[in-house]
């Protein structure tokens, strides 16, 4: 088994090349057909067009991410089965391309979220930002979604009208498109009235609601998935919170255990992110790799830094550098180097694709306007030391193994 070096891209026009991804010592190329809606076949003249471009270039492309499952199936409303006919069918034909790493996640209405997308970081440079006080504002005041004053309560309610009355009108409007136009990877960008609109058709959807709509979609994708030789990757919530008062069910490690029995496959894998999941203080790291690792089938490796905690269990964070903040990367790598050894020892000779998620916007990144979270310099920072770590850690076992002798 190969630990894979890998860098996303966003498509030709990501403002970061792949000219850049194989300077920063990337093999392996993390993307998606962006430019195609969700629900979607992927044909596979469209796959191996895509393809091309990557090879020209000098680079695989190793993981898709992320092959999108649309809200009908979440909800398992009109259409739904005909959405899951066409996830498999993308399955199928990425197969018959050789990309056998999909990932994909089942956070409702939106992926991953942030509140700043250029905060000053500790030692120079940007980095991207969850206020807590400056969502529950945009949720009880700009949004002004039903219901959201009894989540926040009375006390943290008016201190998100503070934070809001200290705000610029321009700073306002910055807050709302930063929620509502959607983070990198999705494919949505929402008004106020139209996120309303998607919050009443959820209305009412519990966590086991959601958990028996994930466990049917499992159900019927993970068996194409077996079938094709592909790993299905799930990424964990981010936040690992409930937000907007949607329910979130890939947060913990209860959930991961569930989740991984529903289908006990390797096609029904995990994208394990050490940046989603640490953010949470309550989730060990260092255990959930040890327990989780044979069905760990992408990796995304970056911390981020909690600051305040709001109502007992929503966290105020900032994405560190990958060698700082809350998560123990360096423990973390030395446990994936162990499971490494342990799938070689057994003969799997399936690639473990891990990636520098996300970056600090260092030296001239702010210049190239990347996508939010993913700046060039930043990332190759990141991928040089996760890198270097993954070297030392091998040193480290061999020795160790040696001196046992």
């Amino acid at each position: 088994m190969l630990l894979e070096q890998t860098w996303r891209w966003f498509g030709p026009s990501d403002r970061v090349t792949l000219r850049d991804a194989r300077q920063a010592g990337a093999t392996g190329i993390v993307t998606a057909l962006h430019e195609l809606p969700a629900a979607v076949i992927w044909p596979v003249e469209r796959i191996q067009s895509r393809q091309a471009e990557i090879r020209l270039a000098g680079l695989e492309w190793s993981v898709v991410e992320s092959l999108e499952v649309t809200e009908r199936i979440k909800m398992q409303g009109r259409g739904w089965r005909a959405d899951v006919e066409n996830f498999t069918q993308s399955i199928r034909n990425l197969a018959a391309c050789g990309i056998r790493t999909i990932a994909y996640n089942w956070m409702p209405l939106f992926s991953w979220m942030r509140t700043h997308l250029h905060e000053p970081a500790p030692n120079g440079g940007y980095t991207t930002r969850f206020d807590v006080l400056a969502f529950a504002a945009f949720d009880l005041y700009l949004l002004q979604r039903k219901g959201s004053e009894d989540d926040w309560g009375e006390d943290l309610s008016r201190a998100a009208y503070e934070y809001l009355a200290r705000r610029s009108p321009e700073e306002k409007e910055f807050l709302q498109q930063t929620i509502l136009q959607g983070l990198p990877g999705g494919h949505r960008s929402l008004t106020l009235q139209k996120t309303n609109e998607l919050l009443e058709e959820y209305s009412g959807l519990s966590s086991e609601d959601l958990r028996s709509s994930l466990r049917e979609f499992l159900m019927l994708v993970c068996p194409v998935a077996e079938e094709c030789g592909v790993k299905l990757c799930i990424h964990p919530d981010d936040p690992p919170r409930p937000l907007l008062g949607l329910p979130r069910i890939v947060s913990t490690a209860d959930d991961l255990q569930w989740l991984l029995q529903q289908y006990p496959h390797a096609s029904n894998s995990l994208t394990f992110c050490t940046g989603a999941l640490g953010v949470r203080a309550d989730n060990d790291l260092l255990t959930m790799v040890r327990s989780f690792a044979p069905r760990i089938g992408f990796l995304h490796l970056r911390s981020t830094q909690r600051e305040t905690v709001y109502l007992e269990h929503i966290e105020t964070f900032f994405e560190a550098a990958h060698l700082e903040g809350d998560a123990n990367l360096i423990g973390v790598i030395i446990e994936l180097v162990k499971e490494k050894h342990r799938r070689e020892l057994i003969g799997d000779r399936f690639h473990l694709p891990f990636r520098a998620d996300h970056g600090q916007e260092l030296l001239n990144d702010r210049e190239r306007n990347a996508a939010p979270g993913y700046p060039a310099i930043g990332r190759l920072r990141g991928l040089a030391e996760l890198r270097g770590a993954f070297t030392m850690a091998e040193r480290l076992l061999i020795d160790v193994e040696q001196e046992c002798r």
